[in-house]
């Protein structure tokens, strides 16, 4: 009789362990251990604290500048310089410049339509959004390649890089966008990857003087170089496309790029090449919170 309540008792721990290893198990209530919850990572974010230390930079540098005054270059730390800069700004070598990219902008292509059929809000400002990471295409979009993506997809022949006709009609641009702020956002993990080469491209040597851009416009901004201060990174899209007086006319930040790949003897990229769209975005990255003064003059 012992025996039979025994073998009773075990039956129904058994039974309630069984349950209890039952509850324990149930899929619907909790994850194999072995399963690990990732977190969404969010590149808005690391990308807004390399803004924040870049602007501490500067704003320690040259702390009697105001952060929205770095629109203006070097003439933003360049008080010997500055006035001399504001009276030509005044009567601008590139102003007619800015009458013939409007021409441009407003003639029509073969098929009937023009590039406002491609930038339909041109007049409420649109260079504040270039350059962007572009995720259908994959890639950094300028916006001297998107005024010659929508030539093509007019089927019109692209304009050449750099200056002449594309550096008016983006001085065009430039100019119906002034004091609208640069926001541009990194929404992605392809748009981190293109802003990280971007950043590298940035803080690289090269050349046989091995200078990085950083060297010049970060770690020794506001120094003389021959006659010239070097200026600060942070503002160097805002003013483009510029007009240099060793250029003779408007030219892009692409151009730009070339001039100072050529200056530390280094072999310049081709125009519109990824990396100079990816570092034409980190750099304006780096600007977000300043406006547009495009185009402008510089030395």
């Amino acid at each position: 009789m012992r025996r039979k309540i025994t073998f009773a008792v075990l039956a129904v721990c058994f039974l309630s362990l069984a349950a209890c290893s039952d509850d324990n198990n149930d899929s619907s209530t909790s994850e194999p251990a072995s399963v690990k919850k990732t977190e969404a990572v969010n590149y808005q974010d690391k990308v807004n604290q390399d803004v924040k230390s870049f602007r501490a930079f500067y704003s320690n540098k040259f702390p009697n500048v105001e952060l929205t005054e770095f629109k203006d270059g070097v003439y933003a730390i360049d008080q010997a310089t500055r006035e001399q800069w504001l009276e030509i700004e005044e009567f601008p070598p590139y102003e007619l410049s800015i009458d013939e990219g409007q021409e441009f902008f407003e003639a029509p292509f073969a098929n009937g339509k023009s590039y406002r059929d491609c930038f339909k809000n041109v007049d409420q400002g649109i260079r504040q959004n270039y350059p962007f990471f572009d995720s259908a295409s994959q890639q950094v979009v300028t916006l001297e390649l998107a005024i010659n993506q929508c030539r093509e997809n007019n089927a019109e022949p692209a304009l050449e890089y750099g200056m002449g006709e594309l550096a008016a009609i983006s001085a065009y641009i430039a100019n119906l966008s002034r004091e609208k702020v640069f926001d541009i956002k990194v929404p992605t993990k392809e748009a981190y990857t293109a802003y990280m080469s971007g950043k590298q491209f940035f803080y690289s040597k090269r050349g046989q003087l091995n200078f990085s851009c950083a060297d010049c416009h970060l770690k020794i901004a506001g120094s003389n170089l021959r006659a010239d201060v070097l200026s600060p990174a942070i503002g160097h899209p805002t003013g483009m496309p510029v007009y240099r007086s060793n250029w003779g006319e408007l030219g892009t930040i692409g151009h730009r790029y070339r001039e100072c790949n050529k200056n530390v003897r280094s072999e310049p990229l081709a125009y519109q090449s990824e990396a100079y769209r990816n570092l034409e975005f980190y750099q304006t990255i780096m600007s977000n919170g300043l406006a547009v003064n495009g185009p402008s003059s510089r030395k």
